[in-house]
């Protein structure tokens, strides 16, 4: 049985080396910024996509003029690759920041370049029929999620996904044997499949992970707890039925806000007053409390912060004797 997993395959024999070329449709391209060296001129920013539908990067040239919709051509590890110009990206020189790229825009395509890269769509989706069928013909148990071909026809890359092992050395003979060209299976989760297909979130907003992010962080639901979120699976998690990645957002915000307050269920003491610590508002910086006689209001950080804090012991349950 051969893994599923990021295996690479240039004939009828399997290899059994990973590739490190990067999906550039699906947003997988490089953290960090690009090695401007060597590029003359005063460098421009711009953001782009490498398919119409695909994730926006901010790309660096020192061509300028590019506008909205031209095709571009972008530099990458493994040849040039055509981008789609989206607008223009402010350089931050005003703030004293500086500005990240994931690419660098080598030159404006040609006609013929141009003529291509419209193909290539075409080209892909070809691809993914002829792949699909061909898994139903082997049944085989995965999902196949996207196709991407490298510009320059040297490969293609197939994503799917699968809960168990696949042996896909037939398949990839015959993908092989079809296309002609070096062909890579690339095994991927449900959070990066949506992040692939894209779609629009309970905010009504397009998915981030398919519009911005480029790398998944740990969610855990003690995030949604910190931020006082319900706990209701379908309130917090997202089209992948995973935690929603947005917890990540505030959440040291929120962690930062509460500490020094006071812990709901303690005591804290206002001159005379004892009050019992209802709720926290770490936004608001505020604190719901109650006394004696169940009467709750609200205080400022004025109001509590200097407070007396109260460790209220509570009574030790005695374990009951063997012989009771």
């Amino acid at each position: 049985m051969v893994k599923s997993g990021n295996t690479e395959h240039k004939g009828p024999e399997a290899l059994a080396d990973r590739d490190s070329d990067a999906g550039l449709a699906s947003g997988f391209g490089p953290d960090g910024e690009v090695n401007l060296e060597g590029i003359e001129g005063d460098l421009v920013f711009y953001r782009i996509r490498f398919r119409r539908e695909g994730q926006e990067f901010t790309a660096v040239s020192p061509i300028v003029g590019l506008v909205r919709h031209e095709i571009v051509l972008a530099r990458t590890d493994h040849g040039l690759e055509p981008a789609i110009v989206i607008c223009g990206a402010p350089s931050c020189q005003e703030s004293g920041c500086r500005r990240r790229a994931t690419w660098v825009i080598s030159k404006r395509a040609s006609a013929e370049e141009a003529l291509k890269f419209e193909n290539l769509a075409a080209q892909e989706d070809y691809a993914f029929t002829v792949c699909a069928g061909l898994i139903k013909k082997h049944s085989l148990d995965m999902s196949l999620v996207r196709v991407e071909r490298f510009f320059n026809g040297s490969k293609m890359i197939f994503f799917f996904t699968a809960d168990n092992r696949v042996d896909f050395r037939e398949l990839v003979k015959d993908l092989v044997q079809e296309f002609r060209t070096r062909v890579e299976m690339r095994q991927v989760g449900v959070r990066h499949e949506t992040k692939m297909l894209g779609g629009i979130g309970t905010c009504g907003r397009e998915l981030c992970c398919s519009l911005f992010m480029k790398k998944f962080e740990s969610v855990s639901i003690k995030m949604a707890k910190e931020q006082d979120l319900p706990l209701n699976p379908s309130k917090i998690s997202g089209v992948c039925n995973r935690l929603l990645c947005c917890l990540t957002y505030e959440y040291d915000t929120y962690r930062r806000q509460r500490k020094g307050m006071p812990k709901p269920g303690g005591f804290i003491k206002i001159g005379d007053e004892l009050l019992q610590v209802k709720r926290q508002n770490p936004l608001q910086e505020s604190i719901v409390a109650g006394n004696q006689a169940g009467e709750e209001r609200s205080l400022a950080k004025g109001e509590w912060q200097g407070c007396e804090q109260l460790k209220i012991e509570k009574p030790v349950k005695r374990k009951k004797s063997e012989e009771e």
